[in-house]
C-alpha cells in the first residue's frame, strides 16, 4: 500500500474528549504520525469512559486509532522540555485545553513558533481564544444550546429540548481544525511560516444554520423545531409505516409526481396547495396527514422499495445494530479491525475519505497510556538510561 498523503507530517496532540482528539485523528487517518501527549496519571479522560474491554476504554480505542501515546507531564521542567523537542520538529500542534493553560505551562504558540517558526498550531475550545465568554467551561452542549441547534431540533411544538444525538459540535469543530490545519501547511509552502489556527464549538455550531439564517435574514422568521421534516422542502421527512418509520424526499417536480403515483394519490398531483416545492412546504401541514393515512397501510420495507423502484430518494430508518451489519458498508469494508496491544484486533469505523492514490489507514487501535513513551523519546534523541530516569522521576510513564 502506498504511504498516506500525510506520511511525512509530525503531528502532537495534547487533547481531552473529543475536539483535539477527533481533528488529530483525522490527519492520523491520512498518514500523519501523531504523538498523544497525555497526563501520565490517566490520561485523555475518555480512557475513563465505559464499557471497558479488559481495563480498556471501548470509545478511546476507537477514538484515537492510528496513534502513539506519550504519557508525559507537562507541568514538570523536564517534561516541558520534552515538549518544546517534540514541537521543534513537529508540523502541526493540535490542543484543546481551555484557553490560556498552554501559555501557564509556557508551551503557548508564541514560544513554540520562536522555536519553529513552521508551526501550525491548532487551539480548540468552547467558546474561542477571545471575546466575553472565552473563560467559560465549553462542553458539546452547552455549545448546541448557545448555537440555536437545540432550538430547532425536536418535535414540532415539543417544551423540552432536545440535543442533537452526537457531539455535533465537537465533532465539527475538529473538522474545522483539521480543514483550517491543512490550509496553513499549503500556506506555509508558500512563505515557510506556520500559524495559530482559533476553531470553537460555538462557532462551529452557528456555522450549520444555512437554512436557518437564510430564512431570519430574509424574513425575520425566527425557525424552530421541524422534528424529522425539511426546512425548505416537502415532502421530506421520516413516514409513519405499520411497523415503524421511513425516510424520504421529494425535491423535484418529477419525484413528487413519482412519490404521489406510488401512495395511490395521484389527484394531489392536480391540488394547487401541492403544485410548487414552496406550496408543498408552505402548506405540509395538510400535505403531510394524507400522505401517512396511506403509509400506515403497509410496512416500511414496502414503502422504500416500491419509493426506489419509481426512483424517489428513501431509506429505512436504521438502529445502529442494523448500520454497523449494513451490507452496504460492510461491502465497502467500512469496519476494519486495527490491532491494539492488549485487546487483540479492535473493530473500527474507517474514515470516510477515499483516496485513489494515498488511501488512509487503518495502522493500530487507540494506543495503552504511555505506549510508545520510550520509542518517542527515543526518536528526540533521549538515550534509554534518560528515558528510565525520568520514568523513574514520574516525568513519564510506560506502559
Amino acid at each position: 500500500m502506498p504511504d498516506g498523503a500525510l506520511a511525512d507530517l509530525h503531528v502532537v496532540e495534547v487533547g481531552n474528549f473529543m475536539a483535539a482528539p477527533f481533528c488529530a485523528t483525522q490527519l492520523a487517518d491520512l498518514g500523519a504520525d501523531v504523538v498523544k501527549v497525555e497526563n501520565p496519571d490517566g490520561g485523555d479522560q475518555v480512557r475513563t469512559t465505559g464499557p471497558f474491554l479488559d481495563g480498556e476504554s471501548s470509545g478511546f480505542v476507537r477514538l484515537n486509532r492510528n496513534k502513539r501515546s506519550l504519557a508525559l507531564d507537562l507541568k514538570a521542567p523536564r517534561g516541558k522540555e520534552v515538549f518544546r523537542k517534540l514541537a521543534a520538529r513537529a508540523d502541526v500542534v493540535v490542543e484543546n485545553l481551555r484557553p490560556g493553560t498552554m501559555a501557564d505551562l509556557e508551551l503557548d504558540y508564541p514560544r513554540l513558533s520562536a522555536i519553529n517558526p513552521r508551526l501550525v498550531y491548532v487551539a480548540a475550545s468552547g467558546w474561542g481564544q477571545d471575546g466575553p465568554y472565552a473563560q467559560r467551561p465549553g462542553l458539546d452542549i452547552m455549545a448546541q444550546g448557545m448555537s440555536g441547534l437545540m432550538s430547532i431540533t425536536g418535535e414540532e411544538g415539543g417544551k423540552a429540548p432536545v440535543k442533537v444525538g452526537v457531539p455535533l459540535t465537537d465533532l465539527t469543530c475538529a473538522l474545522y481544525g483539521a480543514l483550517a490545519a491543512l490550509a496553513a501547511l499549503r500556506v506555509r509552502e508558500r512563505t515557510g511560516r506556520g500559524q495559530f489556527i482559533d476553531v470553537c464549538l460555538f462557532e462551529a455550531g452557528v456555522s450549520l444554520a444555512v437554512w436557518e439564517a437564510g430564512r431570519y435574514f430574509a424574513t425575520g422568521e425566527v425557525p424552530g423545531p421541524l422534528g424529522s421534516a425539511h426546512q425548505t422542502s416537502a415532502p421530506y421527512q421520516a413516514l409513519r409505516a405499520s411497523d415503524g418509520f421511513f425516510t424520504m424526499g421529494a425535491t423535484s417536480a418529477r419525484n413528487w409526481e413519482a412519490c404521489c403515483d406510488v401512495f395511490g394519490l395521484g389527484s394531489l398531483k392536480e391540488d394547487h396547495r401541492f403544485a410548487k416545492n414552496h406550496l408543498r412546504h408552505q402548506n405540509r401541514r395538510d400535505l403531510m396527514p394524507l400522505i401517512e393515512a396511506v403509509t400506515v397501510a403497509k410496512p416500511a420495507r414496502h414503502w422504500v422499495d416500491a419509493l426506489q423502484k419509481a426512483g424517489v430518494p428513501c431509506g429505512m430508518v436504521q438502529t445502529y445494530d442494523q448500520v454497523f451489519d449494513d451490507p452496504h458498508l460492510n461491502a465497502r469494508g467500512f469496519f476494519p479491525e486495527a490491532p491494539h496491544a492488549k485487546l487483540g484486533p479492535v473493530k473500527q469505523i474507517a474514515s470516510p475519505m477515499r483516496m485513489s492514490e494515498t488511501p488512509t489507514r487503518m495502522t493500530r487501535a487507540g494506543p495503552l497510556l504511555g505506549e510508545h513513551s520510550a520509542q518517542v523519546l527515543g526518536e528526540l534523541g533521549y538515550s534509554r538510561q534518560e528515558i528510565r530516569a525520568l520514568a523513574a522521576a514520574g516525568v513519564i510513564r510506560e506502559a
